[in-house]
């Protein structure tokens, strides 16, 4: 039985901690209004008590002047009459705290008067507290309890609303990545509200379609330049052709040759970006078609092709295939260094491998940019090799791996998709 587990939340994203800055801001509010609901009672119920026991003592001294005897309450020299109020200096009412706990009796509060001139005995009357402060303890209890319902009701709330808006957030993010890894038909669309995450929402959106537009007058010009240089770099190469042989003749025509090689890799490159090109898949083995590629280039390589043929056979578009190789190989001996060798290995992997400096860390970071070679140590060139090769291989739905072997020298990787599930 196959257990299936939910994913731990990421603590650290925005969700939660909107959700956990509302529950320490709903916390400290619910606090603070029980502290003031704490306070406020407390006070409301010192003053009723001494305004009962004021006017309690003023009830009973008006019965002992009259009938000399106690009203209910009230008090002759008390032995907890606190000592503040022993020996009162005039004949007035006073009144007096009392936080003592003795017995059953709580907090209380005192009212005496002297009865008669100096040495007199103190009428005293004391109000117990204990049942108003029982009642300001329940209210404590009451409004934790409800403090704390409130609390767990808001949080799941709370991370619900900020989990539509990481979402949201998350939808203007990804959109943004996709735009990043070259993606410039990504948008993120109408979202909901005219709040800030739509206003950022739209900023991407509008940047997209200008950098949309910028990139498409960048491949048009490039594709016009190309096509009017082709012509003249034609006749350019036909002129050469009938210098007197020599020196000079042959360093124009290699220029020349050169300058023809830079249009058509533009113009390769101009069809690619537009969509224009379209693979012809066939049935083809694999080694022979990179032995093939590597043979055209004329350069020095050491090819190993591993396993049997049945294995090395695969469906792709050749011609495309061997433009990859080639561009691979020709950029590993212009750039890397001696002895390069390419590996067709698993079947459907070639590996382009040579011992030179190896690929510049932008390279390695952002991937091959046309008309960048990265660093000075990999020498001169346009750095359309690379690009080429990376397009072709996105083409036949490819991946084309860029890193630097441990001990030294570029190592790239082509990795052809694998055939379709029954093929």
């Amino acid at each position: 039985m196959r257990v299936f587990r939910r994913p731990r939340p990421d603590l650290s994203s925005l969700r939660w901690k909107i959700a956990a800055l509302a529950a320490v801001t709903a916390f400290l509010v619910v606090a603070a209004v029980g502290v003031l609901v704490h306070v406020w009672t407390a006070d409301d119920i010192r003053y009723r008590a001494e305004a009962q026991a004021f006017n309690g003592l003023y009830s009973a001294m008006d019965t002992y002047r009259r009938t000399k005897t106690l009203a209910d309450g009230a008090e002759l020299d008390p032995a907890g009459l606190p000592l503040v109020l022993r020996h009162p200096v005039d004949g007035k009412r006073h009144t007096a705290y009392d936080g003592r706990v003795e017995g059953n009796a709580g907090p209380s509060f005192w009212a005496a008067q002297r009865v008669d001139g100096p040495g007199s005995r103190v009428l005293a009357v004391q109000v117990n507290m204990s049942p108003e402060l029982h009642t300001l303890r329940q209210l404590d209890v009451t409004m934790a309890a409800a403090s704390l319902v409130a609390l767990a009701a808001a949080v799941p709330l709370t991370v619900y609303g900020a989990g539509l808006l990481a979402r949201r957030l998350r939808r203007v993010s990804e959109t943004a990545g996709r735009i990043s890894a070259g993606d410039l038909d990504a948008r993120t669309g109408p979202t909901k509200g005219r709040d800030e995450v739509a206003e950022i929402a739209a900023t991407v959106d509008r940047m997209a379609d200008g950098l949309s537009q910028l990139l498409r007058t960048e491949r048009q010009f490039t594709a016009d330049v190309a096509h009017e240089l082709r012509t003249p770099v034609g006749g350019l190469l036909a002129a050469a052709d009938l210098l007197p042989a020599g020196e000079t003749e042959d360093l124009l025509r290699a220029r020349v040759r050169d300058l023809r090689g830079l249009v058509e890799d533009l113009l390769e490159i101009s069809r690619l970006d537009a969509g224009a090109e379209r693979p012809v898949p066939a049935r083809v083995p694999l080694g022979a078609v990179v032995s093939e590629a590597v043979a055209r280039t004329g350069l020095r390589v050491e090819v190993t092709v591993a396993g049997t043929e049945a294995d090395r056979t695969v469906e792709t578009d050749p011609r495309r295939l061997e433009r990859i190789v080639s561009n691979l190989v020709v950029n590993a001996h212009r750039h890397g260094g001696s002895p390069v060798e390419v590996t067709v290995e698993g079947g459907r992997t070639v590996v382009v491998r040579d011992h030179g400096p190896g690929f510049p860390a932008d390279v390695l970071l952002h991937g091959p940019r046309r008309f960048q070679t990265g660093a000075t140590e990999r020498g001169t060139g346009h750095g359309l090799g690379l690009t080429i090769a990376l397009g072709q291989a996105r083409l036949l739905g490819a991946e084309l791996h860029l890193e630097n072997a441990p001990d030294g020298g570029a190592v790239a990787t082509l990795r052809l998709p694998a055939p379709p599930s029954g093929a």
